[in-house]
């Protein structure tokens, strides 16, 4: 089958291919551009699923891609860059997200979620740089996960992410002053303070550091549960950011009632709920959401059960709450494709994340029938930043001798994000 970016060229000319991943239209007809006609443009996340988010004031912009580096044949930028890679060799390591298109997966060393990536640097002692082909946050991690020698590069700085951007330093900080003069400081007879704060793994270092620095700590989308367990050991109530779906989801499968998990809209005061409903709550969750996994409906889900008799619904848990619940089941990116690959040949799968590895999941496992349950085209914003042309630049200039596009966390910022990650790090999965 076509790859997505193949299918939204032929779309482009009008023509219509027909396959189990994918329908016959896209989201917006830029999909079919290259990202540096975006960065020349007005600040956004770009077309695909977070189109619509806004973009905070001072965002990392990407600078003019080199007109060189553009236009480039599919044959050109492949011969190039496999020529990069080979002279650079064990200096170089190049790192790819679930989500990354496949022009630029098939060059990865290693592909795997965020943490998974950020983790892989200790695994090549000898890379000098590594290039991560993800977004901002994933590439703060690593940078705070590697060593002080180690460049972590980001080949389009403009490859953000809208949910990590939905929560900030300053107004978390906010939230967290109106909680302590709501609830107060001191720990309650069993020695549980009021409130933890939880990051999940989709955030910005200071975030991270602010986790670190409150009692706090880090989850990712396969640990919440086993760090929420964590949090409620050492408090009352847990503060949970950015991304509401995966707090609710988390809380509700632990047993935890739904009145009990009260949003938080930084944008009112409160947070938009009385105090005594604040004082009933045990997760606070705060008001932000993926674009990606909010565009996946009950309506989607019912419409594949009765296309395909027998199908397997499995959705990522940033999924809204009634999508998770009418599926089968609900797991992170490692989760769904261990799924895949354990499952009986000739399972039928209806796939509730990013068009990418569903595509990819259904090129890898031909023995199964796999489609995304989103049937219109609409990829990552920010991941879809990263092309093939960028990742050329970033290797040559490695060849040069000089580092483009390095992410460097502040060690102010690095050395608390770094104590609420190795919290997550030491709780045990349920």
């Amino acid at each position: 089958m076509p790859s997505i970016d193949e299918t939204i060229q032929l779309i482009r000319i009008g023509e219509r291919p027909g396959n189990v991943t994918s329908g016959s239209s896209t989201c917006s007809s830029d999909l079919a551009a290259g990202p540096w006609e975006l960065d020349e443009a007005k600040p956004g996340y770009g077309p695909g699923a977070s189109m619509a988010d806004v973009l905070p004031a001072g965002s990392p912009v990407q600078g003019v891609l080199p007109q060189e580096y553009r236009g480039l044949s599919r044959e050109e930028l492949d011969l190039r860059i496999r020529a990069a890679k080979h002279a650079l060799g064990e200096k170089l390591l190049i790192l790819g997200h679930y989500y990354q298109r496949d022009e630029v997966i098939r060059y990865a060393d290693f592909v795997g979620d965020s943490f998974q990536l950020a983790q892989a640097s200790r695994t090549r002692p000898k890379a000098e740089a590594m290039v991560f082909c993800g977004v901002h946050f994933m590439a703060e991690t690593a940078d705070m996960l590697s060593r002080p020698d180690q460049a972590v590069i980001l080949p389009n700085l403009a490859a953000g992410c809208s949910m990590a951007d939905m929560a900030d330093v300053d107004t978390v900080t906010d939230c967290w002053e109106d909680l302590h003069a709501l609830f107060g400081e001191a720990p309650d007879a069993s020695g549980r303070v009021p409130v933890i704060p939880v990051t999940y793994m989709n955030s910005s270092a200071a975030l991270k550091a602010f986790c670190g620095k409150h009692g706090g700590i880090v989850c990712t989308s396969s640990n919440a549960s086993a760090v929420l367990d964590w949090a409620f050991e050492r408090g009352q109530r847990v503060l949970f950011f950015p991304d509401q779906h995966l707090g609710r989801n988390t809380g509700k499968a632990m047993g935890i009632p739904l009145e009990q998990m009260v949003v938080w809209n930084p944008n009112e005061p409160l947070g938009g709920s009385s105090e005594e409903t604040l004082k009933n709550a045990r997760i606070l969750l705060w008001h932000g959401y993926c674009s990606v996994h909010k565009r996946f409906t009950v309506e989607q889900v019912q419409l594949a059960r009765m296309r395909h008799p027998g199908v397997r619904v499995i959705v990522h848990p940033e999924s809204p709450m009634e999508v998770v619940d009418a599926a089968d089941e609900a797991g992170s990116t490692d989760f769904i494709r261990k799924k895949v690959e354990a499952a009986e040949p000739g399972s039928i799968f209806a796939i509730g994340t990013e068009i990418n590895m569903v595509q990819r999941l259904a090129d890898q496992h031909p023995e199964h029938t796999i489609f995304c349950l989103d049937s219109v085209i609409c990829p990552c914003s920010s991941m879809y930043r990263i092309h093939p042309s960028y990742l050329l630049w970033v290797l040559e200039a490695l060849e040069r001798g000089e580092v483009l596009n390095r992410i460097v966390v502040p060690e102010e910022i690095a050395i608390p994000a770094r104590v609420a990650l190795e919290r997550m790090l030491s709780v045990k999965p349920r």
